[in-house]
């Protein structure tokens, strides 16, 4: 509340801590107007430039009349410092989770999508990384193993297991070739990151908007069978092509991608162990049945990173 009183927004004392574990947000009651939502930036996370950049792309879509939630501009600037600590603030903006198991919902995060990624292919980042096999594999596997997270009668098959799967995310990438393209993404697309209102979808959040392929945004909206992940993604690009071509060689990055989620997510939780929330918010990370179901999650991976790319089925 201190923090928004230095920039002229005057608390009414109303605080609401929200759902995230990767920054600090708060939902804060002004005295005059609606409430404002504050995030408190991890330290060192991020450069102010990676920031900014983010911000600055947001506000791009806004421009485009993509429905997309900015941080506002106080005092000629989006980002600022309290205390040693960096934040933004962002207008409130309601909605529901989003139904992706209904077909037009799915239709309408595909054209939602393209039109993200038209504006994304522009132009590069230049500040914020790219996902890539190193970062989102390699350098996370090594966190794990170098740090001792893994139980010790668990290590090497937990080390074999991964180095398989990475070897076959390398094969995948083989498959799609050089020519697939990098544009900025949203970077993080599951159902938490979308609220749905009368009006369509927004985002709520690209703090981890990065250069990528574009199918990083769109596999995360696929579950079920494979019979089910085939029509969802058919439905997904009915929407998506009208404003954006996809490249059909990236649907062999879409089980890739799903391999170097999983283990990054653990590296993640792991490099976040020492803050007392992550403890208290995955109470069954680190355990000896969680690696045990990593194991097994990887191992079936590297199977279906064997199968054809679900876009063999396509009609």
């Amino acid at each position: 509340m201190n923090a928004l009183d230095s920039l002229g927004c005057h608390s009414d004392g109303r605080l609401l801590a929200l759902n995230s574990y990767e920054n600090r947000v708060y939902q804060v009651g002004m005295e005059d107007g609606l409430p404002l939502i504050a995030k408190f930036y991890r330290s060192e996370r991020w450069t102010d430039e990676t920031i900014l950049e983010e911000h600055a792309f947001v506000q791009e879509l806004v421009e485009r009349e993509i429905p997309v939630v900015p941080a506002l501009v106080l005092g000629g600037k989006t980002l600022h410092t309290f205390e040693g600590f960096r934040f933004a603030i962002f207008s409130k903006r309601g909605g529901r989770a989003p139904e992706f198991e209904d077909r037009n919902t799915l239709e309408w995060m595909g054209r939602f999508l393209g039109r993200i990624h038209a504006i994304g292919a522009l132009k590069p980042f230049q500040h914020r990384p790219t996902l890539d096999i190193a970062s989102f594999g390699v350098e996370p596997l090594d966190f794990l193993l170098t740090n001792h997270f893994i139980p010790i009668d668990l290590e090497v098959a937990y080390r074999s297991v991964a180095e398989l799967a990475l070897t076959g995310v390398r094969h995948c990438f083989a498959r799609a070739g050089s020519n697939v393209k990098a544009l900025r993404l949203h970077g993080d697309c599951h159902a938490g990151n979308v609220l749905w209102t009368e009006s369509g979808p927004h985002f709520v959040d690209f703090d981890d908007s990065r250069m990528g392929p574009a199918v990083q945004d769109l596999w995360m909206l696929l579950s079920g069978e494979r019979a089910d992940m085939v029509r969802q993604l058919n439905d997904v690009l009915a929407g998506y092509e009208d404003f954006y071509d996809f490249d059909s060689s990236e649907l062999y990055l879409i089980e890739a991608l799903r391999t170097l989620r999983l283990i990054h997510y653990a590296a993640w939780l792991a490099q976040r162990w020492d803050d007392p929330a992550f403890k208290q918010a995955f109470p069954w990370f680190n355990t000896q049945r969680y690696w045990e179901e990593r194991i097994l999650e990887l191992r079936e991976q590297i199977a279906l990173m064997d199968e054809p790319p679900l876009g063999a089925y396509r009609t």
